[in-house]
């Protein structure tokens, strides 16, 4: 049996100060942009493209990503076709395979707001419905309305107004 317990002793010196960091880290798992690993990345390819570093991906996965979402994706179906943020298959996978959140340091942050698309990311924007619109909905979000929306429109508990923002669980 193995116990643990909190102190307020602040005089004991020999507890650690911090983080152990010695050892050796490996990434398993990233997800800048969710759904798009589960969706893009073809299963055999799951724990490559995540402990492959972002600058990378591109190189590596991007043929895979197009290759996938023109197979998915009526919307992508001839040449020139293009979706919201006016990107073809190439451009947009080319976007998606570098895992990355993308954040605007000088305006808007979130995932869309009507406006501002993926410069960052706001706890209640709708992440999946986004990323349904972007890859069925063509050029004006319109193309396949059935597979364009998650139906998922609100947190199921409101965030809070100061930090930790977060719902607290059920």
């Amino acid at each position: 049996m193995v116990a643990y317990n909190c102190s307020n002793d602040d005089d004991n010196t020999n507890n650690p100060t911090g983080p152990d960091f010695s050892g050796t880290y490996v990434q398993q798992d990233q997800m800048g942009r969710p759904a798009v690993n589960t969706v893009f990345v073809s299963s055999g390819m799951k724990d490559a493209f995540n402990t492959t570093i972002p600058s990378q991906q591109n190189a590596a996965f991007q043929t895979m990503f197009q290759n996938n979402l023109e197979a998915l994706s009526p919307a992508y179906g001839n040449p020139g076709d293009a979706n919201a943020l006016g990107l073809d298959a190439a451009g947009f996978t080319g976007l998606l395979a570098t895992d990355v959140l993308n954040v605007s340091l000088d305006g808007t942050t979130t995932f869309f707001d009507g406006t501002n698309v993926l410069t960052g990311r706001a706890l209640a924007d709708d992440v999946i419905t986004v990323e349904l619109l972007l890859i069925f909905g063509g050029e004006d979000f319109t193309e396949n309305p059935g597979l364009s929306d998650d139906h998922v429109d609100a947190n199921d508990k409101a965030f809070l107004t100061s930090f930790p923002y977060l719902a607290s669980p059920w």
